[in-house]
């Protein structure tokens, strides 16, 4: 019985986890690929900054418009 129940257990390993290792081997450095331009051009540091700018534009417009002091 104990036997069966290793067995039945080393299946159950391969079963799940083996398509997930195989399947986190093709993924990982996709993702990785898809990661590296991105950091090589800047674009990870300037977005955010630009996207705060445009916020804090859309932010302070109506102020301005309306000609009070920000």
């Amino acid at each position: 019985m104990k036997i069966l129940l290793i067995l039945v257990g080393l299946s159950f390993l391969l079963t799940v986890c083996l398509p997930l290792a195989l399947l986190l081997l093709v993924l990982i450095p996709l993702v990785w690929l898809i990661a590296i331009p991105p950091a090589i051009v800047g674009i990870h540091m300037s977005a955010p900054i630009a996207l705060l700018a445009l916020i804090a534009a859309l932010v302070y417009f109506p102020a301005k418009a309306l000609g009070r002091r920000v």
